[in-house]
C-alpha cells in the first residue's frame, strides 16, 4: 500500500474516534454545569480545556459554557475540536478515495457539510447525538464493508490509539476539581459503559471497581488495555516480522510499556494520581503515533529515481 494512502486511513479513523469522544466529554460536562448551580463556570471550563490540550483565547477573563462550546465544538482551527475533525476526516478520505468506499465517501461528506458554525445552548445535547451517531455509522461502514487487509488495518490502528487517549483524557476529568468532577456513573454512562459494566460487577459503580473496568477490562471495546491490545494485533498484521530478542519497533514497544505498567499495578495505586497516570497514557500515544508516522509515513524522506542507464 503506498504511505499517502496508509497514512490517511490512519488519521481517517483518528479523527472519527476524535468526534466521538469529544462529543462525549463536552457533553457529560456541559451537562454537569447546568445542573450543578454550585460549580465555578470559570474554573470547570479552564480544567476541562487543559484535559483537552486548549487553552482559552488570550485575554478572557472568564471562561464560560459557550467559550468551551466555541473553541472545542465549532471551531475551524482547533484541531481537537468536532468540526475540525470531522473537516479533516473527509480531508483525507479525498486523499485515498481510490481505496475508500463510496458509502464512507458519502457519509462523511455528509458530515462535513452538516457541520454547523455555531451551536445554540438548546441544541447542544442533540448536537453531540448526532455526532456520536454519524461516527457509529462511519465505523459501521467501515467494519462491514472493507477487507481485514492493510487498509482495514491502518484504519483501526488509528481509531485504537485515538481511543485510547480519548478514554484517558475522560478518566483525568473525573479529577478535575472537588465539586466540577463526575461522577463515575456519569463516566461510565458517557463512554456507553454503564450496562456493561453492572453486568460484569453486578453492583453500583465504586471508584475502584468502575476504574478497573474503564482501565484493564480485556472484553469491553472502550477500555485502555483493550484499545492499546487492538493497536498491537493492527501493528503485528502490518509488520509481521518478528524479533527473536525483544522488540525493535518503537510502536510496539511504547505500547506494550504502558499495557505493561497498567495491567501489573495496583488500581488503588493508579487512583491515587489518576490525573498524573492519565496523563502518562496520552503521552505514549503521541510517541505511538510519532512512532508510526516515522516508520510508515517518511515524510522528509528524499525522493529516490530510476532511470534508464545511457
Amino acid at each position: 500500500m503506498l504511505s499517502r494512502i496508509a497514512e490517511s486511513l490512519f488519521w481517517i479513523g483518528r479523527y472519527i474516534e476524535r468526534s466521538d469522544g469529544t462529543a462525549r466529554i463536552l457533553d457529560v460536562h456541559l451537562q454537569l454545569l447546568l445542573e450543578d448551580q454550585w460549580i465555578d463556570e470559570d474554573t470547570a471550563c479552564r480544567s476541562l480545556l487543559t484535559v483537552m490540550g486548549s487553552k482559552p483565547p488570550a485575554g478572557l477573563k472568564k471562561v464560560t459554557r459557550q467559550d468551551v462550546l466555541d473553541l472545542l465544538a465549532v471551531d475551524r482551527t482547533n484541531s481537537s475540536s468536532i468540526v475540525y475533525s470531522m473537516t479533516a476526516a473527509r480531508e483525507n478520505a479525498r486523499r485515498a478515495r481510490e481505496i475508500v468506499s463510496t458509502e464512507l465517501w458519502e457519509c462523511l461528506n455528509t458530515n462535513n457539510a452538516r457541520m454547523p458554525r455555531r451551536l445554540s445552548t438548546d441544541k447542544v445535547h442533540d448536537f453531540f447525538q448526532w455526532v456520536r451517531e454519524r461516527t457509529a455509522l462511519a465505523v459501521g461502514i467501515v467494519d462491514s464493508s472493507t477487507s481485514r487487509d492493510e487498509a482495514w488495518q491502518f484504519f483501526t490502528l488509528g481509531r485504537s490509539i485515538e481511543r485510547a487517549d480519548m478514554t484517558a483524557r475522560l478518566l483525568a476529568t473525573r479529577s478535575l476539581t472537588e465539586v466540577s468532577g463526575p461522577s463515575w456513573t456519569t463516566i461510565l454512562r458517557s463512554c456507553a459503559a454503564y450496562e456493561p459494566y453492572l453486568r460484569t460487577y453486578r453492583g453500583m459503580p465504586s471508584a475502584q471497581n468502575a476504574a478497573e473496568f474503564l482501565l484493564l477490562d480485556r472484553l469491553f471495546p472502550r477500555s485502555i488495555i483493550y484499545s492499546i491490545a487492538q493497536a498491537e494485533e493492527c501493528m503485528r498484521a502490518i509488520d509481521p516480522r518478528a524479533d527473536r530478542v525483544g522488540h525493535s519497533n518503537q510502536v510496539q514497544r511504547a505500547l506494550g510499556r504502558i499495557r505493561n505498567d497498567l495491567e501489573y499495578r495496583p488500581v488503588s495505586e493508579i487512583l491515587d494520581d489518576l490525573p498524573g497516570e492519565m496523563l502518562r497514557v496520552q503521552t505514549v500515544t503521541r510517541e505511538a503515533s510519532e512512532a508510526i508516522r516515522g516508520r510508515f509515513f517518511p515524510t522528509q524522506a528524499e525522493p529516490s529515481w530510476m532511470g534508464e542507464i545511457s
